[in-house]
């Protein structure tokens, strides 16, 4: 794969806690974690334990091409699932290492104020501002875009009122929607680059006749990752042994699809599993996921997709275009 390509690959796929262990072997048992590769530059969707196993392989990808650690870390809300791998994330460790890290700022907690909350003792042995990385922590707000690429300098913030450059085709459009559909609200994420799209939405529930929001701003993605952490008849309380989860946050296959449906993705993929659900549940919500929205996949650890890959030309009516940065309003 070139480095002008732009693949997804799934590092934590758990909601709420990890669940290692014989029985979620090959879906994996991780908590969130997506790696985003585009245009050569790494984007880090949540900080659960996937991170970590991510870490590693950064590091060894440094070694291996004669480079250091620079990556975007875009979380999503900062409930513990998707913050507990980050005091081991291996490149925070290395004084070469450049993490530009984003997130909100519900209940004037920040990602800096929740991460030096955690790695601090007695919970954590080493202190968020011992690390030897460089740390550079922003939040966000729903009207903020966020531009990767060489003419903004690497990574660069925008806010309302803020003028934006002119469209270049190799920059990266990174752009938030605020969901009130969990517990204190989460960030969706919409990655834009040359004429291709995907967007991160997790821990999310559904509304009447669907999220029109979220479809909009999904609209026409080459790949939706949506919360999809249980089954109806769980959501519904219909399972014994298992509670009714509606209010949770969370969503079911159905939710999601209909999402996916609404938003006209090419691609959906179901994410943030509940950690109940062993290997063998998950190829059955597979099978009937498969008969209600074909080509939809069930999210593993090791999952990767490509959505452009500059290495292999795509059809001259297919070739991408210059993205729009124009902001509104």
């Amino acid at each position: 794969m070139s480095e002008r390509s732009f693949s997804i690959r799934f590092w934590g796929v758990r909601g709420s806690y990890p669940v290692p262990g014989a029985s979620t072997v090959r879906y994996g048992g991780n908590t969130p974690c997506v790696e985003v590769q585009v245009n050569g530059y790494t984007i880090i969707l949540d900080a659960g334990t996937g991170i970590i196993p991510l870490g590693r392989e950064l590091m060894r990808r440094a070694r291996a091409n004669g480079k250091t650690v620079e990556a975007v870390l875009l979380f999503s809300h900062l409930h513990h699932d998707h913050t507990q791998g980050f005091p081991f994330f291996a490149p925070a460790f290395v004084p070469s290492t450049r993490l530009h890290v984003f997130g909100p700022d519900f209940l004037a907690s920040s990602p800096k104020v929740t991460l030096d909350t955690v790695m601090n003792p007695p919970y954590f042995p080493i202190r968020l501002a011992e690390l030897n990385a460089w740390l550079g922590f922003a939040t966000l707000r729903e009207t903020d875009v966020i531009l990767v690429g060489e003419s903004v300098g690497g990574v660069a913030l925008f806010s309302a009122g803020d003028t934006v450059p002119a469209a270049d085709p190799n920059l990266v459009l990174i752009r938030i929607l605020r969901s009130y559909a969990h517990p204190q609200g989460v960030l969706h994420y919409r990655i834009d680059w040359r004429n291709h799209a995907m967007v991160y939405a997790t821990d999310t529930e559904g509304y009447v006749n669907g999220d029109r929001r979220l479809a909009n701003f999904a609209h026409g993605v080459d790949l939706l990752i949506h919360d999809a952490q249980y089954t109806d008849e769980h959501y519904l309380g219909l399972v014994p042994g298992l509670p009714n989860t509606q209010g949770f946050g969370h969503s079911t296959i159905s939710i999601a699809v209909q999402a996916a449906q609404a938003s006209e993705a090419k691609r959906l993929v179901l994410f943030h599993h509940a950690p109940e659900y062993s290997d063998d549940q998950l190829d059955f919500i597979q099978e009937q996921v498969e008969r209600i929205q074909p080509g939809t996949l069930v999210a593993q650890e090791g999952m990767t997709l490509t959505l452009y890959d500059e290495a292999e030309p795509l059809p001259p009516q297919e070739r991408p275009v210059p993205v729009n940065l124009q902001r509104k309003g």
